[in-house]
């Protein structure tokens, strides 16, 4: 049996209730201004072997200027286990 691969896969999405929110409390993601974007956001790296992890810190907070960027956990390439 052939697997399907993810994005072919069809989906659903089910609401059961819909609500509006109200904006002293918070505002949808896709509302956020890019400003708070970059401020609460996460950005997506795939880091080339080479340059460090603090390197693609350092560089991703001078593009954005911003002052304050980290990382969650190494950013370095896993090596493949023997089998």
């Amino acid at each position: 049996m052939a697997s399907i691969p993810p994005w072919e896969m069809k989906r659903e999405t089910t609401v059961k209730d819909e609500e509006e929110t109200d904006p002293q409390y918070g505002s949808r993601p896709e509302d956020y201004s890019l400003a708070k974007r970059i401020r609460f956001g996460v950005i997506n790296v795939d880091k080339p072997p080479g340059p460090t992890s603090h390197e693609v810190v350092a560089w991703v907070k001078k593009l954005l200027v911003v002052d304050r960027a980290g990382h969650g956990g190494t950013l370095e390439p896993c090596e493949e286990i023997p089998r």
